[in-house]
């Protein structure tokens, strides 16, 4: 019942980001011309730019994150 009690206690901005520890967002970005994927943390934080989309969901789940796209 506390879990409950202390949810009710959370900011719309925190019941937004409830979870989101465990995702990883990748969009496609050009870098020199070249088409590649960046990985982003749910904050928007950048953590990696790789040049095939298949690794870089490979790579998110080696990591224990769910990879989602971003269009």
């Amino acid at each position: 019942m506390q879990f409950i009690d202390g949810m009710r206690d959370l900011s719309p901005g925190e019941l937004g980001m409830l979870g989101m520890a465990g995702v990883a967002y990748i969009k496609p970005v050009l870098i020199e011309g070249a088409e590649a994927f960046a990985v982003h943390a749910a904050d928007g934080t950048q953590m990696a730019v790789i040049p095939d989309r298949d690794i870089a969901f490979a790579v998110v789940r080696q990591h224990e994150l769910e990879p989602l796209s971003v269009h």
